[in-house]
């Protein structure tokens, strides 16, 4: 879960000296259409775009080999912009043979503060394009900018029109704008599960409401139960229970007083393409790999990121942040003196950087999910089988979940320090750029110079957690490659152990890169030693797992689990994978399992839209933590068969799909209102028509309290807790998609689908 920082600066020597503007009532811009041969004179350019003008179109030769976009720019200054005024900016565009383009209406002199931008690729034909925005701040100078560089080759952009008009209507929020006031599950319910539906109304009189079939026909009536003022959304609620009610069937919806909710299904099918979807997704975000449009869907073909080859800068030699970076970031001026092979693995999140500690635990929870299965289902589940998701591999004799972790295991053993060197065995923190790389943009096309970061002690029990479980599920298909897995899990144990403190530190993200910033291992280290001995049986690693403060002490809170608060996937499968654990200890450990999932659901009991989720605030990437506490009460299920939890697990699903203060469903291609607009530089068409858009079954972030990007800030503040997301890419705070939110999803939609 990081994010791309918006890079727009200018060098101040562009900044050309414009004559004052003559502009239309509402236009500002002085000839839109380019009819005055005199007035393409005030357009500017840096000395690799050769300008030429003929009548209708300003265009010029746009020198190839740049790396970033603004290393070619086309110009107009002498423009200003109010704070809370409303502006449209439209453009009429083509490239030939075609190139990027990224137009801006912003600040004209550092920082460069952008407010209305559009990003294309540009093709041969017109393209007519237009933004609406409201600026944030007031400038004066402004400018309106088109930056052109980052192309291999050169090529010719034309400017056949541009407008940026004041004094519009504000532009309808491309958000969420719930379509009714009745707040369903989207995508199903259960026959034998419960089905209830949250709606917003102020009146506290109780009403009568109606389910009705596809077909018009009222199946059901009852009357709402009304529960007042709900504080996560600090919306005015009632209640819709129509639980009783089993016919499967598709297209039905409730009915209050004329309105109807969205449209949904009662069936016991309906998680099984979520899981192939949500795990499909991984296969998409591939780093090293050519991706087939075949396995990925039409669409979503690229070629191999990261390998190395021109323009792209790549992972197949890799060396460490150069000492200046490295006295910025850590103090001091640790370098090494080798390079290594960190090709593979998959894409963080919404930018291409790879991070041990998100890959370690979003590689364990795909395990995890396997592992599961494993052991529940008696060997029925697809989660098993070696068909269950389009990628290369199968039909390998291996299950496809075992490989498309192995993809990730793989990377995170690639990032270990070889022997010889200081700090062998530790795993370096992560990989990414030295810069943050250009948005849009696709993984092959990233010019930017990849780098290690310092190792730390996090990555390294990840790498070993991980690692270890991955060794005993790969034992019955690759033993060579399960035994290197444990080598590998013991090899940094140990090297931890040696280097019990080197944390990565917070810098702000200003380094190209997410920090995953984490002062506090002991749950790394009971996590790690927990997977080892449960992977080998050795008493020594039970011995090390109950030496931490973890083995007794809580790790299950109201806010969920994630990467950097291990601990609960320790106990997770401690008590549920089988193993030698001495009963008493067994005991203990299922106990507490079944402790936290109790007030789990008496924290769901509490909410309005049946999450299992109480922190008071929402987090960043809150749909994640609401998945990891169900993940805990479907854990308790497994271990008890107290179909209570199964039941409350199916109910917070209603949440992620749309029984949620905004209407909707937070999981992409699922629901009638659904996210399709996350922040990710290549699940992009949102921004730019060209890139693929994001891909079925990716989980948006959610709401975040935190308002972490200058977008949600703009839009969302002061917003309850529960409704502070907006699907707009330039939120990353609300609305990123990242490989450890997906995997949970992997994971409880195939709870649910073996479950039904």
């Amino acid at each position: 879960m990081t994010h791309s920082r918006a890079i727009t600066g200018l060098f101040a020597l562009l900044a050309a000296h414009a004559m004052p503007m003559t502009a239309a009532a509402d236009e500002m811009l002085p000839d839109p259409a380019f009819a005055q041969s005199a007035m393409a004179g005030e357009w500017w350019a840096t000395q690799n775009v050769k300008l030429e003008y003929q009548a209708g179109a300003l265009c010029g030769l746009v020198a190839g080999g740049t790396v970033n976009p603004w290393d070619a720019i086309l110009g107009l200054n002498g423009l200003s912009l109010r704070k809370g005024e409303h502006y449209r900016l439209s453009v009429t565009v083509s490239g030939d043979p075609g190139g990027p383009m990224r137009a801006l209406a912003q600040q004209g002199v550092d920082p460069w503060t952008p407010e209305g931008e559009i990003v294309r690729r540009l093709s041969p034909d017109k393209q007519t394009v237009s933004e609406d925005f409201t600026a944030g701040d007031s400038h004066d100078p402004a400018q309106l900018t088109f930056q052109l560089g980052g192309a291999d080759e050169s090529w010719r952009f034309c400017l056949h029109a541009a407008s940026l008009q004041s004094g519009q209507e504000p532009a309808a929020e491309t958000a969420v704008a719930p379509t009714s006031a009745i707040r369903v599950n989207q995508l199903a319910y259960f026959p034998d599960g419960p089905k209830h539906a949250t709606l917003v109304r102020k009146d506290p009189a109780r009403v009568r409401w109606q389910l009705q079939a596809a077909s018009g026909e009222t199946v059901l009536k009852g009357s709402s139960k009304v529960r007042g003022f709900d504080v996560s959304s600090e919306l005015a609620v009632h209640d819709i229970d129509f639980s009783g009610f089993r016919a499967a069937g598709d297209g039905y919806r409730l009915v209050v007083d004329g309105e109807a909710s969205p449209p949904f299904s009662i069936s016991s099918n309906a998680y099984g393409s979520l899981r192939a979807d949500a795990l499909g997704y991984f296969y998409k975000v591939r780093s090293g790999i050519e991706i087939k449009q075949d396995y990925a869907g039409e669409g979503y073909g690229r070629p191999a990121g990261h390998l190395g080859k021109s323009p792209n800068r790549g992972d197949t030699s890799v060396g460490c942040v150069d000492t200046r970076t490295a006295r910025k970031v850590y103090g001091t001026a640790w370098s090494c003196g080798y390079k290594l092979n960190v090709s593979g693995g998959w894409y963080d999140a919404g930018d291409f950087g790879k991070y041990v500690v998100n890959g370690g635990i979003a590689a364990a929870q795909l395990l995890g999910v396997y592992e599961r299965a494993l052991n529940q289902t008696r060997g029925k589940s697809p989660a098993l089988a070696d068909a269950v998701a389009r990628i290369p591999e199968a039909g390998n004799g291996i299950p496809d979940i075992l490989d498309e972790a192995r993809w990730e295991l793989d990377f995170l053993m690639s990032m270990q320090v070889p022997e010889g060197e200081p700090d062998a065995g530790m795993a370096h923190h992560k990989v990414h750029g030295a810069n943050w790389a250009a948005s849009p943009s696709f993984p092959h096309r990233d010019r930017e110079l990849r780098v290690l970061h310092r190792p730390s002690t996090a990555a390294t029990l990840n790498l070993a957690a991980a690692a270890a479980q991955g060794a005993r599920l790969f034992l019955p298909f690759d033993r060579e490659y399960s035994d290197r897995l444990l080598s590998a899990a013991v090899r940094a144990y140990h090297a931890a152990e040696a280097n019990p403190a080197l944390y990565a530190p917070y810098t702000d993200g200003s380094f190209g890169g997410g920090d995953y910033q984490d002062d506090d291992v002991s749950d790394e280290f009971y996590w790690a030693a927990s997977e080892l001995y449960l992977s080998t049986g050795d008493r020594t690693w039970l011995d090390r797992a109950k030496a931490s403060p973890h083995w007794d002490g809580p790790v299950f809170q109201a806010a969920g689990f994630d990467w950097r608060s291990v601990a609960a996937l320790g106990r997770l499968h401690l008590a549920s994978v089988p193993s030698q654990l001495p009963i008493r200890d067994l005991k203990s450990v299922q106990s507490s399992v079944r402790d936290a999932a109790e007030s789990y659901l008496r924290n769901q009991r509490a909410e309005a839209f049946g999450l299992m989720y109480n922190p008071g605030r929402f987090g960043w990437g809150s749909n994640h933590l609401v998945l990891q506490n169900m993940i805990v009460v479907a854990t308790a299920y497994d271990i008890t068969g107290d179909k209570r939890y199964l039941q409350a697990v199916r109910e917070s699903m209603d949440y992620i799909l749309g029984r949620n203060a905004l209407g909707i469903s937070y999981v992409t291609g699922y629901g009638t209102t659904y996210a399709q607009r996350q922040h990710s530089n290549m699940f992009a068409a949102s921004i730019d028509p060209s890139y693929p858009a994001v891909p079925r079954g990716a989980l948006a972030g959610g709401p975040n309290s935190g308002l972490a990007d200058d977008y949600a800030i703009s839009k969302l503040e002061g917003c309850a807790p529960q409704t502070c997301y907006v699907d707009d890419p330039r939120s990353f705070s609300t609305n990123e998609i990242a490989i450890n939110w997906n995997a949970p999803l992997v994971w409880m939609a195939s709870f649910l689908t073996d479950t039904q």
